[in-house]
C-alpha cells in the first residue's frame, strides 16, 4: 500500500476498500489495515479483485476522486470519476497539444532525452560493475555520443528531426548491447534490433518485455483518464496506442532492457525456452514465458527512489507515477513534463 502524488495505491490482492464517514479504510478480511481520509485523495489505485464497496464508490463519484480498478497483476479493469472532475477538459487539452505539432514536441523531447539517458546509464553500469569483462573504451564513446545525443535534442526544432536523432542514438545504445551479455554468449548473441518477428533469442526476449511494458503504460494512461491511443511523438493511427508508445521510451533502457540482460546472465532463461518456427521467428514457449512473467513481477516489487518525487516506489508502479505527472502537466499544475531518469 502506497500513499504517492495524493494518490492510494492498494496492492495487496486479498485488501478489500470500504467507507466509514469520510474515510476509505483498507481491510483485509475482518482486520482493518489502514484508513485514509478521502479529502486527502485525489486517485485510488486498487490493484485487486477484491474491490470496494459501493458506498465509497459513491463517495469517491460525490468528491471527484478518481477511482481506478486494475488486476493484481496490473491490467485495466475499470474506472469511475466524479461528475466534477471528469477526464473530459483533460482529454481535451491531450487532443490540443497532439494536434499541434509545436507543442507536441515539447512533450517529444522529454521523452526521448529520458530515453536516451536512461540508455548512457544501462551502459555506464556496463563498465563500472564489469570493466575486466566489456570493451570499456567502445562502450564510453557510445556513452558520449548519447550525452551529445540529448544536447542535440534539446536543440531540435521538429518532429521528424527528433525522431532521427532517436533513431541514431537507438542504433548507438544497441551496436553495444552485445557486450553488456555475459553469461550463456553461445546460446544468446545480438547483433542488431529485429522484429516482427524477432529473429533471434535475444529480440524474441526483447519484444516481449517491451510488450508487457506497453500494457502497462496504456493501463497507466487509463487510470489517469488519458487516452492511450491519442500521442505526441507517435502520430495517431487507427489501433495503434500511440501514447503509450510515447511514455515506454523512458522505460525501455531502464527497465526492460535491464531486465533482459539479467534474465539472461543470472541464467534464469536458456535456450530450450525458445521455439524456433520454419519461417526462422524465434518465440518463447510456454516454459519460457511463465518463467519469464514469474520474474517480471518480482521485479515490479523491487524499489527504488523515484528521481523527481524522492519517494520510494515499486518498480511496477513506475508507469503509474509518471503517467500522474504527464496528466498534472495536461492540467497546467506543473510547468514542464519530467522525464525518468534511472542511474
Amino acid at each position: 500500500m502506497r500513499h504517492l502524488l495524493n494518490t492510494l495505491y492498494v496492492l495487496t490482492p486479498e485488501n478489500f476498500l470500504s467507507l466509514d464517514n469520510d474515510n476509505v479504510v483498507v481491510k483485509k478480511g475482518s482486520d482493518e489495515i489502514a484508513r485514509f481520509p478521502l479529502h486527502t485523495l485525489e486517485s485510488i489505485f486498487c490493484f485487486t479483485y477484491n474491490g470496494a464497496t459501493p458506498a465509497l464508490m459513491g463517495a469517491c463519484a460525490d468528491k471527484g476522486i478518481n477511482l481506478v480498478f486494475y488486476s493484481p497483476f496490473g491490467k485495466f479493469l475499470a474506472r469511475t470519476v466524479g461528475w466534477e472532475r471528469g477526464n473530459v477538459l483533460l482529454r481535451m487539452s491531450q487532443f490540443r497539444i497532439s494536434d499541434d505539432k509545436s507543442t507536441s514536441l515539447k512533450y517529444g523531447k522529454n521523452f526521448i532525452i529520458g530515453k536516451i539517458y536512461n540508455s548512457k546509464w544501462v551502459i555506464e553500469r556496463g563498465t563500472r560493475d564489469h570493466p575486466d569483462r566489456v570493451p570499456v573504451d567502445k562502450l564510453k564513446n557510445a556513452s558520449q555520443y548519447l550525452s551529445e545525443a540529448m544536447i542535440e535534442v534539446k536543440d531540435c526544432t521538429d518532429l521528424d528531426e527528433l525522431q532521427g536523432i532517436e533513431g541514431k542514438a537507438a542504433q548507438v545504445y544497441f551496436s553495444c548491447f552485445n557486450n553488456l551479455i555475459l553469461q550463456q554468449k553461445d546460446d544468446f548473441s545480438f547483433d542488431t534490433r529485429n522484429r516482427r518477428p524477432p529473429m533471434d533469442k535475444v529480440n524474441a526476449l526483447l519484444s516481449f518485455a517491451y510488450s508487457i511494458l506497453i500494457h502497462d503504460c496504456e493501463a497507466a494512461l487509463e487510470g489517469v483518464g488519458l487516452d492511450p491511443y491519442m500521442g505526441f511523438i507517435h502520430r495517431n493511427r487507427p489501433g495503434r496506442c500511440s501514447l503509450a508508445l510515447d511514455l515506454i521510451e523512458e522505460f525501455r533502457a531502464s527497465y526492460a532492457d535491464r531486465f533482459v540482460l539479467y534474465c539472461i546472465n543470472q541464467r534464469i532463461i536458456h535456450a530450450n525456452d525458445f521455439d524456433i518456427q520454419d519461417s526462422g521467428a524465434v518465440r518463447l514457449n510456454e516454459k519460457g514465458r511463465k518463467k519469464f512473467l514469474a520474474e517480471w513481477q518480482n521485479r515490479k516489487k523491487e524499489t527504488l527512489t523515484h528521481p523527481f518525487l524522492n519517494e520510494k516506489i515499486n518498480w511496477g508502479l513506475v508507469p503509474y507515477a509518471q503517467a500522474l505527472l504527464l496528466a498534472r502537466t495536461l492540467r497546467g499544475d506543473l510547468d514542464e513534463y519530467p522525464p525518468f531518469f534511472w542511474k
